[in-house]
């Protein structure tokens, strides 16, 4: 939110007090309070008929500082309240003569407290990280009385901003508004369905605005030597979070919110959908099944969309028996057929569902302040919302699911929950504004931990669209709904890696574009980027996204790239792992792996794949593509070309390639199995080293399908480029093969 006009003045109807100097202070151990007037003081007079505003610095773990500020103490907190894990930090506290300072970690605030008010924020070295200046902590009332607490922290000169969630706007998120508020809005407006309040800054911190509710970014663009964040409250809390590389941020980050579980290893292969609103039934589904059999494209999921169910009845969890008269035959002759099954449901239940009125009976749906059931039109006739502050109502949802687990099912499609009312009142007095960004966390966990508990650690994987802070937990989350053209296929990149910024490990979109039937080009060069992602589905609107519907050289693409991907996977589950032991995302931006090569800082139509694979989807139908390669010689992994950096290339692909590089140094486990992507991946591996030149070593270690290592391999090579392998704790046969 805006409050200024210019810089002189304030907008119409706003009044605004910031903080001016500490007139009291509090020191502790591990803790500064400063009570900061919003006037000079000059004489007693000037202490009334004022403000004061209590600021508390504080460490909830190694390297994280939060600063609480706060105007009227007394107002009712009814929550909810993101859920963090504190750890003991190590902080201390010292006083100066004109200053106090607390640090944790590489992490410093110091607080004036002679002249101006002022925080600095600085790194072990004494760096300065960020600011925060005379307008930088305040409050304001706009026109309609509304009351909003702000923080602004300086930007440097060429500092850049990134995350705040899956945001399909620019990657860099300079100049820009930003709304942390769920929307169901599509790829292509500046609305989000998963909102994060963090960013992550380009000098090696982040910022997480500990509020579930609203938070309004100006970020570079009201004041645009600002990021400014503020929320309608009383009070206002931030975490800056240490680095000094980014990855570092993301651990210590999701240390705080919470990391990715590791997704089974059957849920990376390809995923395919009955898509939206197509006709579609027993026989469709068997077709589509033989016709990638017959096709030698394996397939993984198959996906049951909304019409599983009976129209109007949504959600009701009750299979449309004129369609599917067998459902348990047929979800038996699937998995005979070594598929995993995924069905679509939502938080919604519709009046004409039976559900309805036994949701209503038990006092399972939202309500309103007056008593009666929250209800509308849009999407389901009548359709209510489950109130998952209940653990009654939580249980009753996830019971409904069990029948479902119970015929042979093995994930969920969490669709929706960004659509959530704020003129209601929740079983356990949430707040709505509050909640409407959090109900995702509540829906999303209920079904997770579902599955968790009735198919065990390493099998739990849904396919969620919304979340939040923290929402990282239960993977895997997809893009939403997006068109089916070029255009949608980069905003769908830029929001993914947007995402993964904010702590996100695994991410999907709509392999072809959900609305509309994508040109044959579009989808061509989709299946590469998709099935080149964390996952991947094949999933439409209002056509089917079969392959063979968009030509031969499509079923050609799609086959040649899924069992690409199932080689790669000793390599892309050991990224996994790592995502979950650590925060880093399997889809990383180029900043990840190069914070120090400025060119890597504003790329949003290439990513890293991993550690070591460098990904350029191809945007175009002609085939050309213009990517940045950092320092060293690199190579195309399809074809053994080499391609030097730090340079731009560029080159013009066909539909059966991209850009898809090896890092210098890397030694690349490879499956021998390309028809699953749960393979064995020991037996039979093999070790490509690539740019073996001048003596080296590395260790590879090969995780099972449970995540745990299953072979170390110790790779060096000589001078000469002679390669030596020491295997540790496999039987399997291991291959050798160099690259250059």
């Amino acid at each position: 939110m805006r409050f200024t006009d210019g810089f002189w003045l304030m907008r119409e109807g706003v009044r605004a007090s910031y903080a001016t100097e500490v007139r009291d202070l509090s020191v502790t151990a591990d803790r500064i309070t400063a009570y900061a007037s919003v006037r000079k003081v000059a004489r007693r007079g000037d202490t009334l008929n004022s403000s004061l505003i209590t600021v508390e610095c504080h460490s909830p773990a190694e390297g994280v500082i939060a600063v609480r500020t706060t105007h009227h103490a007394g107002k009712r907190h009814p929550g909810p309240d993101f859920e963090v894990q504190r750890t003991p930090s190590g902080a201390f506290t010292e006083r100066g003569a004109d200053s106090a300072s607390l640090t944790s970690g590489p992490l410093t605030v110091t607080v004036n407290t002679e002249g101006p008010w002022g925080l600095r924020f600085s790194d072990a070295e004494g760096r300065t990280l960020t600011t925060v200046g005379g307008r930088g902590t305040g409050f304001a009332t706009d026109a309609d009385g509304a009351h909003h607490m702000l923080g602004q922290l300086g930007l440097s000169v060429g500092e850049l901003t990134y995350g705040l969630g899956e945001r399909f706007t620019p990657f860099v998120k300079n100049g820009q508004s930003v709304d942390v508020w769920q929307a169901d809005g599509g790829t292509s407006s500046e609305q989000a369905y998963k909102n994060i309040p963090f960013h992550l800054s380009s000098r090696g911190y982040g910022v997480f605005v500990n509020h579930p509710g609203k938070v309004s970014y100006e970020i570079g663009s009201e004041s645009v030597g600002q990021v400014q964040f503020s929320v309608e409250d009383q009070s206002l809390e931030y975490w800056i979070v240490a680095g000094p590389t980014p990855k570092d941020v993301l651990r210590r980050y999701t240390g705080l919110t919470g990391r990715p579980a590791l997704p089974p290893a059957w849920s990376f292969g390809l995923w395919l959908s009955t898509s939206f609103c197509t006709d579609y039934d027993e026989a469709t589904v068997t077709s589509f099944v033989d016709g990638m059999a017959e096709r030698g494209i394996p397939l993984s999921v198959f996906h049951f969309d909304c019409f599983w169910m009976r129209e109007y009845q949504w959600s009701d969890f009750t299979w449309d028996e004129e369609v599917f008269p067998d459902p348990a035959g047929m979800v038996r002759r699937l998995k005979e057929r070594g598929l995993r099954v995924c069905m679509w449901i939502n938080p919604y239940i519709a009046q004409k569902s039976a559900l309805f009125a036994e949701a209503a009976d038990l006092g399972h749906l939202v309500r309103r302040p007056n008593g009666d059931i929250w209800q509308w039109d849009l999407w389901q006739p009548g359709m209510a919302l489950v109130d998952f502050t209940s653990p009654a109502a939580r249980e009753w949802y996830a019971a409904k699911l069990r029948t479902l687990l119970d015929l042979g099912v093995d994930a969920f499609k969490t669709d929706f929950g960004e659509r959530i009312p704020t003129d209601v009142v929740w079983h356990d007095g949430s707040d709505p504004e509050r909640m409407h960004n959090y109900y995702t966390q509540l829906y999303n966990r209920t079904v997770f931990e579902l599955l968790l508990k009735e198919r065990g650690e390493g099998e739990a994987v849904v396919f969620a669209r919304s979340a939040t802070a923290g929402g990282q937990q239960y993977p895997v989350h997809w893009g939403g709904d997006c068109f089916a053209s070029f255009g949608a296929m980069a905003e769908s990149l830029r929001g993914g890696l947007s995402l993964s910024l904010c702590g996100f490990g695994f991410w999907s979109h709509d392999i072809g574009g959900f609305e509309g039937t994508p040109d044959p080009a579009v989808f061509k060069r989709w299946l590469a980027f998709g099935l080149l992602s964390s996952h991947s589905r094949l999933h439409g609107n209002t056509s089917y996204r079969v392959p063979w519907e968009f030509g031969e050289e499509a079923v050609e693409v799609a086959r040649r790239f899924t069992r690409l991907k199932h080689r790669l996977m000793p390599y892309l589950y050991g990224a996994a792992v790592e995502a979950r032991e650590s925060g880093v995302p399997l889809m990383r931006p180029m900043l990840l792996e190069f914070p120090d090569d400025p060119a890597c800082r504003t790329l949003d139509r290439q990513y890293m794949l991993g550690p070591d694979l460098l990904v350029a989807p191809v945007f175009d139908a002609d085939g050309e593509v213009e990517y940045y390669v950092p320092d060293g010689e690199w190579t195309h992994l399809l074809t053994g070309e080499r391609v030097t950096g730090p340079a731009w290339h560029r080159e013009h692909h066909g539909y059966d390639s991209l850009p898809l590089l090896v890092r210098p140094g890397t030694v690349l486990p490879l499956a021998s199995d390309d028809s699953r992507p749960d393979a064995d991946w020991t037996a039979d591996l093999t070790l490509r080293v690539y740019g073996a030149s001048g003596p080296g070593e590395r260790l590879v270690t090969v995780p099972d399908t449970t995540g745990a290592p299953a072979g170390r391999y110790r790779v060096s090579w000589d001078a000469e480029g002679e390669v030596r392998v020491a295997v540790e704790g496999v039987a399997g046969e291991v291959g050798v093969e160099r690259v250059g």
